[in-house]
Formats: structure tokens, C-alpha cells, sequence
């Protein structure tokens, strides 16, 4: 299963606005790689200092395997190394993450993102071996992406500061919603100069400039595919100590990131705030379509429209 037999490799902390690419696709669920081109060109031109694809607000869940060759293909080739591209290689058990890592590996991209394992019941240690051996084998950087709410288990602060000192991991996407488990990493991380490259990334989107004064090195915000150009500007005030402009911006995206419940009740939240990330792009003539994967319900045309109010709220029309 050997992809290959490298410790990850060490290098400076990955920071600021690293969204979570949305995955076009055309009426009828092909990837739809015209858009997704442009939508990575929408990203980059709105400063954003790296790509993750395959995540969450990307629809990975929802996507065949010839889907996700294809993203990781047409992302890296068209990138070609402007930004650093994270690739999610999440799956229920190790082998088949591997399986994933591989493909994941031969496309070129320069980090890889993994959860918990999930489906079986596993033991803490069963978790610490899942990161272990997707480490010892792929030879890139590994990057946690602590998502209790998808996978039932929560990263333990403790587990992810030693696989961070053993070389194991890059770095951890926290989306817990547990703003003090994270000061807690954050604090672990502080005084250890062994894990001083160990990045550390909030995946909220409404509490960046709070985590980025905790501490943190930047967000993972799926709403920064509507407007990535909000998210690099409250990094940038973060970053200059500006933080009263961090806050009116934090606070701007938080008024536009209402969009998510347009489809409620009649939907989940799932279905609702994907097809309305995808109806903003598709509104603002950045991907051709707002499909989104079944068995998502989509969105109608009145809940698209109202999208577009918000968008216009926010001054994105």
C-alpha cells in the first residue's frame, strides 16, 4: 500500500484564507470543468493564499471517485503552484484513504487532509493509527480535519500536539465549533518550539478575527468562495493589528452568510447552505450551474433570488 515510505515533510506553517473549493457540476452531476476553472481564477484574484479541495462545502461526501480525479486534476494543472492546493482525502477507514491519498499524490498537490475515521466505533488509539499510517505512507504533509458533527469523534487537543511533535501532522482544520478546545491547541502549540510550523486553522466562518487573535493561522471558510475578497481583508487587518476593520468585516460576512438558510425548512441545512453557495457563484456569473449533488434537494427559484438579495446587501451584485 506504500505510496511513499517518507516521514511528512516539515515547512513553515500554512496561514491565511484557504477556502474550500465548491465543485461545479452540470445538470446532470458531470464536473463541470470550465466553471471550476473559473472559480479558481475568482479565488486566487481574491487573494487567497491556498485551495483545499475535496472538503466538505465541496460536496466530497457526494462525489464517485472518477469526480474527484478530476477536480484534483483540473485544480493542480491549472493552479500550477500559485498557491499551495490541499487535497481532502476523507474516507471511513485507512486503506481507503489511502486509496484516495494516492490518487491524490499523483496529481501533484501539496498537502493532504484527512478526518477521523468513521462509520465503525473507534477507540482513540484506533484514530492516532489512522493518522499514522496515512503519514508514514503518502510522504506530504497531513493536515486533521476535526469535524465531530460529520465523523462522531472529537479530535482530543492532547493527540493532535504529539502527533504535531512526532512529525505526523501539518496542521488541523477545526471545525468542532469548540472555541476552547481550540485555544486550547493554540496555547499547547504556543511554548513548543518543536510544533512552533504546526498551523492551526479555524474552519468557522463567523468567529476568524476572534480565533485569528487566539492565536490562529487562518480560516477555512466556505462561504469565502462567494467572497474571498472579505476573508483577505479581515486576514489582512487581523494580521495589522487592525482590529476594529477585522471586526466590521467579520460582521459584513456574518450578515451575508444568512444566505445558508434560504432552503429552510423545506431542506436541511446541508442542501440549503451548499445550493446557496452555488446559487451565489452561479448569480455571480462565476460557475454556469447551481446543481448540487443528489440526494441534496435544490434549491428553487424563489429561494435563488432571495440569495441574490443578500448578495446585493453585501454590495456582490
Amino acid at each position: 500500500m506504500t505510496i511513499h515510505e517518507l516521514s511528512p515533510q516539515r515547512s513553515a506553517a500554512l496561514t491565511g484564507v484557504i477556502p474550500p473549493v465548491s465543485t461545479p457540476l452540470t445538470p446532470d452531476y458531470e464536473v463541470d470543468t470550465a466553471s471550476l476553472t473559473r472559480l479558481v481564477d475568482h479565488l486566487l484574484a481574491g487573494g487567497v493564499d491556498g485551495l483545499f479541495v475535496l472538503g466538505s462545502t465541496s460536496e466530497v461526501a457526494f462525489l464517485p471517485d472518477s469526480h474527484r480525479k478530476i477536480v484534483l486534476d483540473t485544480v493542480t494543472h491549472h493552479v500550477a503552484g500559485q498557491v499551495p492546493v490541499l487535497a481532502g482525502v476523507i474516507d471511513m477507514t485507512a486503506l481507503r484513504v489511502l486509496d484516495h491519498a494516492r490518487v491524490a499524490v499523483e496529481a501533484g498537490v501539496d498537502g493532504l487532509v484527512a478526518t477521523a475515521p468513521f462509520y465503525t466505533r473507534t477507540h482513540p488509539a484506533e484514530i492516532e493509527l489512522h493518522f499514522r499510517t496515512i503519514a508514514a505512507q503518502t510522504g506530504l504533509p497531513l493536515y486533521a480535519y476535526d469535524l465531530p458533527v460529520s465523523v462522531h469523534s472529537k479530535l482530543g487537543g492532547d493527540l493532535l500536539l504529539e502527533l504535531a511533535s512526532d512529525g505526523v501532522l501539518a496542521g488541523v482544520k477545526d471545525s468542532s465549533g469548540d472555541e476552547g478546545a481550540l485555544r486550547g491547541v493554540i496555547l499547547g502549540r504556543r511554548d513548543r518550539r518543536d510544533i512552533a510550523s504546526f498551523s492551526v486553522l479555524t474552519g468557522s466562518e463567523l468567529t476568524v478575527e476572534t480565533a485569528l487573535w487566539m492565536g490562529a493561522d487562518g480560516v477555512v471558510p466556505g462561504l469565502g468562495n462567494v467572497d474571498p475578497h472579505g476573508y483577505a481583508r479581515l486576514f489582512r487587518a487581523a494580521s495589522n493589528g487592525d482590529w476594529e476593520a477585522a471586526r466590521a468585516e467579520q460582521e459584513r460576512l456574518l450578515q451575508l452568510f444568512e444566505l445558508v438558510n434560504v432552503g429552510r425548512p423545506r431542506m436541511g441545512l446541508g442542501s440549503s447552505a451548499l445550493g446557496a453557495f452555488k446559487a451565489a457563484l452561479y448569480l455571480r456569473g462565476i460557475i454556469d450551474h447551481p446543481t448540487t449533488a443528489v440526494p441534496q434537494i435544490p434549491l428553487n427559484d424563489d429561494e435563488i433570488a432571495r440569495v441574490g438579495k443578500y448578495l446585493s446587501a453585501s454590495g456582490l451584485l
